[in-house]
């Protein structure tokens, strides 16, 4: 039975899982990754700890499931996304990579967008110039560290810098490549209007391949190091979204995802190119060849319930807090929670948004408070589900979730009342690697297909049906639509 390996450099860990054919998990590795913030705004992480983690991680999952490098038929990888790492001729690194969640570019986006055109820059790129991004990064260095970009040969995302480590090829993939704003999202291939427009190099990019694409091999040096086998096909995997999203079996239009994380991200696959006019999602590759997807981001999803027990009840149990809300009417008798904790990024793309409890009378008990935490996270999350039905949501379709958030009962029943939809539970571990694991065994031809393989290899659990309160929670987010406008000024 073959064998498949994902990895995963996340900001926080590497991670690689081993599963086989079946898509049964064998074994997870992980190692921890240190973070740097030298300047207000900054986030920048040092590439070769990425590696020394990826060895680490891979090691230890090698140990754990009792194999040896020879069981392994392919790798895939995934990462975090719009990280910029730039090396020079020799493939050395010239500074620290500056990260998805790095804010000191914003006056890069403004000029960019300047240049090119909002609508220009969102008909080529599918998406507003954000700071997250890899692009206004780049500019960024141009603008003030001459000498590193004079000295720059190559750049790369941060998993095609381990990719690079592993079999000494330059290459990305499309779901990772559309994050950049430096790629055609229609075409499939790096934008010769948008590099020349911000005179950036075309032969600094490396080659993009589809998810399951063989890249490159396993070098001799690699394989000594982390006791993979030389020779090993590595795939194009995908971005940190995408491959979670082949984890969770969101590979067609009628399956979409939604994860409630510290952020909170709904994904919707697409099997057209779109675009929302306004920018208000993000339209990016899928790492499924052919597809795209539009995906919704809110930044404090189960961030929201972590801060209100920490900050309002830190003494409380989750399990506790959460067993009280059964007692509260659906809608919390009147009172809102708006989850804007740390601004907000889908629909209303306001860095000063700020979260709020509004409605509160005498009347009201703790256990309304956690119950407007959680209907108010369900609706930021109806919030993107609003914009892609603008785009045309399929007749009929399912929503698959995960992450720690999704873990609650009565949190899923919410979730499904508001949204009006069944939810289906995936209960796949480390998402991100295990679709990459999956883009591999695509990749050398075990299955001809990712469906094929999510067919196999994802299981769907329990299904949470809409229930009696769906009325409620449609007349409730209609008054959760007006809060955000009407406090804007005060926000500001």
């Amino acid at each position: 039975m073959p064998n498949f390996m994902g990895i995963d450099i996340s900001t926080t860990s590497a991670k690689a899982i081993i599963i086989d054919e079946t898509g049964r998990v064998l074994a997870i590795g992980s190692s921890p990754q240190p973070i740097s913030q030298p300047q207000p705004l900054w986030s920048e992480q040092n590439p070769v700890d990425w590696w020394d983690g990826v060895v680490i991680a891979v090691q230890s999952a090698l140990k754990e499931a009792g194999l040896t490098g020879e069981a392994i038929n392919g790798i895939g990888l995934t990462g975090q996304m719009h990280g910029l790492v730039m090396l020079d001729a020799d493939g050395e690194v010239l500074r620290p990579a500056i990260l998805w969640n790095d804010q000191r570019t914003q006056a890069q986006c403004d000029w960019m967008t300047e240049k090119i055109g909002f609508e220009r820059l969102l008909e080529l790129t599918g998406n507003r110039a954000l700071t997250g991004f890899t692009a206004p990064k780049i500019v960024w260095v141009r603008d003030n560290e001459p000498d590193v970009y004079a000295r720059c040969a190559q750049i790369l995302l941060p998993k095609d810098y381990i990719r690079y480590k592993l079999t000494g090829a330059y290459a990305t993939d499309m779901a990772g490549a559309a994050g950049t704003s430096l790629l055609n999202v229609k075409t499939r291939d790096w934008s010769e209007d948008v590099l020349a427009a911000l005179e950036i190099p075309r032969a600094w990019l490396p080659p993009v391949h589809e998810g399951p694409q063989v890249t490159g091999v396993i070098s001799s040096e690699a394989a000594t190091l982390t006791g993979l086998t030389a020779g090993t096909p590595v795939s194009g995997g995908g971005g940190d979204q995408a491959a979670g999203a082949i984890g969770m079996g969101c590979v067609s239009p009628d399956a979409i995802g939604v994860t409630v994380g510290t952020s909170g991200v709904v994904f919707a696959p697409l099997a057209d190119y779109a675009y929302e006019p306004e920018g208000r999602l993000h339209a990016f590759c899928h790492a499924v060849p052919g597809m795209w997807h539009f995906m919704g981001v809110m930044l404090s999803a189960a961030g929201s319930l972590q801060w209100y027990r920490d900050t309002l009840a830190p003494d409380a149990d989750f399990d506790d807090l959460l067993a009280a809300v059964e007692q509260v009417p659906a809608g919390s008798d009147g009172l809102y929670f708006l989850p804007y904790l740390a601004g907000e990024r889908t629909p209303h793309a306001d860095p000063d948004a700020r979260g709020a409890f509004i409605g509160l009378t005498a009347r009201h008990t703790q256990a309304h408070m956690t119950r407007a935490v959680l209907e108010g996270v369900a609706y930021g999350l109806k919030d993107s589900f609003t914009l892609i039905a603008e785009a045309g949501l399929p007749a009929t379709y399912t929503v698959r979730i995960s992450g720690g958030g999704a873990k609650s009962p009565i949190w899923q029943q919410i979730i499904a009342d508001v949204l009006g939809a069944p939810l289906l539970n995936v209960n796949t571990p480390e998402a991100g690697a295990f679709g990459a694991a999956i883009t591999a065994a695509v990749g050398i031809g075990t299955f001809p297909d990712v469906q094929a393989a999510c067919n196999t290899m994802v299981t769907v659990g329990d299904s949470v049906e809409p229930g009696p309160n769906q009325h409620v929670y449609a007349e409730g987010y209609r008054t959760y639509q007006r809060l955000y406008p009407a406090l804007r000024d005060v926000f500001g």
